[in-house]
């Protein structure tokens, strides 16, 4: 399912309803896939910023990478990087900091991340109004992609006229969009790591 097999078994195990791939034609779907395309805004990665906890967030990636750790110095660290999608990757080759519970709440801390978005973004709100009638999906084609090539959970490929992949992040986008919030469900502790971050000048 997945290029990244932890994410896959995560999946798998603790989201089964969003295991399998999903297929949806290019000609009923808009897609995101870089800070140039019409629907940029949709992507965890675009510039949105939020506060949550009394605590800036320069977007919603931002925001889902540092809930994934536990320890004070991976929190500040990816909380300050530039990069934090692969200050985590760092972190978690390291070991004993991210969250042992992580596999079971990834989903969750997603909805949760992108419901923040939607009630403090009016932009993403407004730009997800606009998509009705239409899929959306997260695209990860590539100039050197192969037949082969798999998306990770979060997206999809183009395979002839059609977009294929578990597209993760594209069914929650929807899911929101068409019913103005996402369920979701944190551990009552989920946010004491904060607390390292909420002083800072």
């Amino acid at each position: 399912m997945s290029s990244s097999s932890s994410i896959a078994s995560f999946i798998k195990e603790f989201y089964p309803e969003y295991w399998g791939d999903q297929t949806y034609p290019i000609s009923s779907s808009v897609f995101f896939h870089k800070k140039l395309d019409a629907h940029w805004i949709l992507s965890n990665m675009a510039a949105t910023p939020l506060v949550v906890e009394g605590v800036q967030f320069n977007s919603s990636e931002h925001l889902f990478q540092t809930m994934k750790f536990c320890t004070e110095e991976s929190v500040s660290a990816v909380y300050h990087s530039n990069s934090p999608k692969m200050t985590a990757k760092h972190y978690q080759k390291l070991g004993g900091h991210r969250r042992e519970d992580w596999g079971s709440i990834i989903i969750d801390v997603m909805k949760f991340c992108l419901q923040m978005k939607y009630e403090q973004y009016s932009e993403f709100r407004n730009e997800l109004g606009f998509t009705c009638g239409y899929n959306i999906v997260e695209l990860q084609d590539a100039k050197n992609d192969k037949e082969s090539s798999r998306p990770n959970a979060w997206g999809v490929k183009t395979k002839g006229s059609n977009y294929v992949g578990p597209n993760i992040m594209g069914r929650l986008l929807m899911e929101l969009r068409d019913n103005g919030k996402l369920d979701y469900n944190l551990p009552d502790e989920i946010f004491d790591s904060f607390h390292y971050l909420q002083h800072l000048p």
